[in-house]
């Protein structure tokens, strides 16, 4: 039999033998797709890391990744009113599906996933509902004709989408596509004028995200922290705290709760009067041209707060910080404009950059 391992610092005997249950339930695969998500949070917030949380059950670190977030949505699904046939289903399956909504909010998850279910979707088109149902809940109130009902908010981006297309076997499929989501008699009656109005509305370009990525050594700055000015005593250098940088843009925390990141010297930055730093996910910003999703520092300017259609915005939502461009002037309050949005410098060897005697000759 595989020995378990074992994570015993800073836990009593009891913990550590919940854990190795934990772990034997994984790795033989017992119970719901629900409750290895739950059982994998547990062992993380007990200090597993995904590693090895892998070599002791054969679950990989993005598999681990989509069973969590899947379960903490299912639990969205039993709170916020999803039907029973909607959770018996997902309660057993389309752990991939219900990821897909992890960007709504958890009221939102449980309207879409009785929608995904309804329709019997597959992951990508669960992954379209959950963007359309995203951008549609940016809207104060609905639009005309159109209700909070998730088919109208996925009817309502055929439908724009369908007034924006001169192509009229694209324009076609959008159509169809509205009105085979469509919930409210207002938005029915919306989709169907598009049948005999062929007038096209121009779509106007959003512009283009701020993305910088650091290329080169010399623009990831290590943070040393400062004992003073001389004359100082010895006490005064140890008493210095040990400070930790964590990947991948060097952030260091001291001890309380404010922390810092060193930025390189950008004009843009320079500028900016009250610059924060957000730190986000790619994967919430539209950007076809790349696939990976990684970590990504978000940098608004506090002081430039007022709209421009040129720009990013980062806006309250729902008591929430979101980020989004509008066309138009938004009535959603303001927070900064976005000015940086910076991704972590690619390393092909880490290793090979600290041998000092690698450098050429």
């Amino acid at each position: 039999m595989t020995e378990l391992p074992s994570n015993t610092q800073g836990t009593d005997h009891a913990a550590n033998d919940t854990a190795q249950e934990l772990l034997v339930k994984l790795r033989q695969k017992k119970g719901s797709w629900v409750e290895w998500g739950e059982a994998i949070a547990q062992l993380q917030k007990s200090g597993y890391n995904p590693q090895e949380i892998f070599e002791a059950t054969g679950f990989e670190p993005i598999q681990q990744n989509q069973v969590i977030v899947g379960a903490q949505v299912y639990s969205a699904l039993e709170k916020f009113g999803a039907s029973a046939e909607t959770r018996a289903y997902y309660g057993q399956r389309a752990s991939d599906i219900l990821y897909e909504l992890r960007l709504l909010t958890q009221e939102d998850r449980a309207s879409a996933a009785d929608l995904i279910f309804t329709h019997k979707l597959d992951v990508d088109e669960a992954r379209e509902v959950a963007k359309a149902m995203k951008e549609y809940s940016r809207f104060a109130t609905p639009p005309q004709g159109f209700t909070n009902h998730p088919g109208d908010a996925v009817a309502y981006q055929a439908w724009k989408l369908a007034r924006q297309n001169s192509d009229l076997q694209e324009r076609s499929r959008l159509i169809a596509k509205g009105l085979r989501f469509v919930n409210s008699s207002g938005a029915r009656k919306q989709i169907e004028q598009l049948l005999t109005d062929f007038t096209v509305v121009p779509k106007r370009p959003a512009p283009l995200l701020p993305f910088f990525r650091l290329d080169s050594d010399e623009e990831l700055p290590r943070i040393v922290p400062v004992a003073g000015e001389l004359p100082l005593t010895p006490q005064d250098i140890k008493g210095v705290p040990i400070i930790t940088e964590t990947e991948p843009f060097k952030m260091v925390k001291f001890a309380g709760d404010q922390a810092w990141v060193a930025l390189p010297g950008w004009q843009i930055l320079k500028a900016a009067e009250d610059p924060v730093v957000v730190i986000a996910n790619s994967d919430i910003f539209p950007n076809p041209n790349h696939t990976n999703h990684e970590k990504v520092l978000v940098v608004i300017d506090r002081d430039q707060r007022d709209w421009d259609g040129s720009s990013y915005f980062a806006f309250e939502n729902d008591g929430e910080v979101d980020f989004q461009w509008f066309e138009t002037e938004p009535e959603y309050t303001l927070l900064g404009k976005i000015i940086i949005i910076l991704r972590p410098k690619k390393v092909l060897d880490e290793e090979f950059n600290k041998d000092a005697w690698q450098i050429d000759e």
